[in-house]
């Protein structure tokens, strides 16, 4: 029988390697990056076309490549940071396997431009599919010029699987932003079709978190310090009340490389304990020194998830420097006393009516004395031992109370008599069979009461209906949008003044994805990639006072965490949510008028028992019910 094993040609093999290396464009940015900061330039210039599709260029200063070197650095495991396995455990340097270039040089067209600074030409080499092209002299500029072009191009089921140019301009714009926030001292710049988008300058670590994260949230980052001799850190933590859904804006830093780290994250996270609520996340900016021997990176091909030796003993160090922090600058949860919930102390007001020997403390004796609001005093209801909670509704004091009911006083023993259910005129089951209309048409007589802040009480022929109010107004709002697009046309509202949403180059692209659909429901967007703010220049009619930068926000977020599907239900994602942001807040007071109108056109409207995520939005409590009580 003939051999069946044998050794893959080294362009399959490169191709293979490129499947764990090259994932995307931005796995190309990573690498290409990657090396120019450990060719020593202080100056790195990114430029692509069509999200990367077609052309990736990094330009550098760095100290540059012999010819001989530039043509075996495209060959497999070629490297100069390792010459025995020791080496793996004292990197200083980010790419060390040697496979980066290779993969790349396998799945795309490649030019390299380079030379070093005691030479007079450089090097001018092309390859394609792992195979050389050209290699000859050039006259060109002290570094190394990488330009990849039409990647995956021999690789066409690779590049089906490339999502669209939104999408991938997101994970580039990612991958940019941590090399640029692990080197803040290097001056790096990122251009897309001919648009600068980032433009970093070199300086210090505060300078380069400020420029990333906006001034919106650069104002409101605590510094984070602490060093012991296991480990140094230092970076920068968000207020409480930048605090967000999600993983944006939370970098971990490890000897200038970014990693991925949910253990360490969690000693965060737990520093802001009773700061913030459970479902949020703190921002932070967090660096990392430690000896390189109680590091790995060797893990993965991306070199993200990173072990360290000894991760247990750091987690209470930085939850300790981050507590020492927010403690320094005073980040405490504080007391509202003006919402409604606050405890009430009344003060006693002098009335000429008052006896001289009142005493407010002898309770058996005299009763309790508060004033209203007209200034009159007039006794406290006082307690009994019945039911409702122990509040009774007698105006008499305790003492002396048999001298209300003579009658009784001297009466012989009366049997108790079990209570009777009375009959209601409709059951449980019957309530429900309440058409919406004949709900809504039972509004002309009823009356409304708010309870809570939080739920709205009316009286029908069954009972008591309890309407919760920001679930019964999200459906009334998420009525009035489907029901505009069905005629299409929609009310909106021009902006005077256009409301500015601050905002990445990477969320931009979420929005940019969303803008037509955006557009359709009366939301008009545009990103100014020179200020980074999302200018909102007219809102849907029903949002005129709604929090807009909560609703971009909102998108952003559900876009990133995979909630959202552009492609299948981007409208009925966009009026939920609109819906659900816009709808009136608990705690807000309503008028009669209100209420009235908020219940008619709930149940004029459809679905009135469900809100657009199908959470419940009233119930009954039937007379039947309330009698069971008694």
């Amino acid at each position: 029988m003939a051999n069946v094993i044998h050794l893959l040609p080294d362009a399959v093999a490169n191709q293979i390697a490129a499947g764990e290396v090259v994932q995307r464009p931005a796995s190309v940015i990573k690498e290409l990056t990657e090396n120019s900061i450990d060719a020593g330039a202080t100056n790195i210039k990114v430029v692509v076309r069509d999200a990367g599709r077609s052309l990736i260029q990094v330009t550098d200063n760095g100290c540059g490549m012999s010819e001989y070197d530039a043509r075996l650095a495209f060959e497999r495991h070629a490297t100069s940071k390792i010459n025995q396995a020791i080496d793996l455990y004292s990197l200083q340097t980010m790419g060390f396997r040697g496979e980066a270039l290779a993969a790349i040089a396998a799945a795309a067209q490649v030019e390299l431009f380079t030379r070093k600074a005691d030479q007079e030409l450089g090097v001018h080499i092309e390859i394609a599919g792992s195979k050389v092209m050209k290699q000859e002299p050039a006259a060109t500029n002290v570094g190394s010029q990488f330009c990849v072009k039409n990647l995956f191009y021999n690789l066409p089921v690779r590049r089906r699987f490339m999502k669209s140019d939104t999408v991938e301009m997101r994970y580039i714009n990612t991958e940019f932003l941590r090399v640029a926030l692990a080197h803040p001292d290097i001056s790096i710049s990122l251009t897309s079709n001919n648009t600068l988008v980032y433009n970093f300058v070199g300086g210090n670590k505060k300078q380069r978190v400020a420029a990333v994260a906006g001034k919106a949230l650069s104002d409101k980052l605590l510094p984070v310090e602490a060093e012991t001799s296991l480990v140094k850190i230092s970076g920068f933590v968000g207020m409480p009340e930048t605090a967000r859904k999600g993983s944006a804006d939370q970098y971990f830093f490890v000897n200038n490389r970014f990693m991925k780290h949910p253990y360490l994250q969690k000693a965060i996270v737990d520093a802001y304990k009773n700061l913030i609520p459970e479902n949020l996340t703190p921002a932070f900016y967090i660096y990392f020194t430690i000896d390189p021997q109680q590091v790995d990176v060797n893990n993965d091909p991306q070199k993200i998830d990173v072990k360290l030796e000894n991760e247990a003993a750091i987690w209470p160090i930085l939850n300790a420097a981050v507590r020492d922090c927010l403690g320094k600058y005073n980040v405490m949860p504080s007391f509202d006393f003006d919402t409604d919930s606050s405890i009430v102390i009344p003060t006693y007001v002098e009335n000429k009516n008052t006896p001289p020997s009142y005493n407010p403390f002898e309770r058996e004796k005299e009763e309790q004395w508060i004033p209203d609001d007209e200034d009159e005093v007039k006794p406290l209801r006082t307690s009994y031992s019945g039911g409702f909670g122990g509040g009774g509704f007698m105006k008499s004091k305790i003492g002396g109370w048999e001298q209300l009911y003579p009658s009784h006083m001297n009466a012989p023993d009366v049997p108790i008599v079990q209570s009777q259910t009375i009959p209601s005129e409709h059951n449980n089951e019957e309530a429900q069979l309440f058409t919406a209309d004949e709900l809504a048409h039972l509004a002309d007589d009823a009356v409304f009461i708010q309870f809570k802040g939080r739920y709205i009480v009316t009286n029908t022929p069954a009972g008591l209906i309890f309407i919760d109010q920001h679930r019964a107004h999200e459906r009334v709002l998420y009525n009035t949008l489907e029901n505009g697009l069905k005629v299409s046309t929609f009310p909106s509202q021009r902006l005077m003044f256009p409301e500015k949403v601050t905002i990445g180059a990477e969320d931009a692209c979420v929005i940019e994805e969303m803008s037509a659909e955006l557009a359709r429901v009366g939301l008009e967007v545009q990103y100014e990639s020179d200020s980074g703010l999302l200018s909102v220049s007219s809102i849907p009619a029903i949002m005129q006072h709604s929090d807009v930068h909560t609703i971009i926000r909102t998108f952003i977020y559900d876009y990133k965490n995979g909630e959202l599907d552009v492609q299948k239900d981007l409208m009925s994602y966009v009026m939920r949510t609109m819906a659900g942001q816009s709808a009136l807040p608990y705690g807000r007071q309503l008028s009669q008028a209100e209420m009235k109108s908020l219940y008619q056109k709930l149940f004029e409207g459809e679905s009135p028992q469900l809100t657009p995520n199908g959470k419940r939005v009233y119930n009954f409590l039937n007379v039947s019910d309330i009698n069971a009580m008694f």
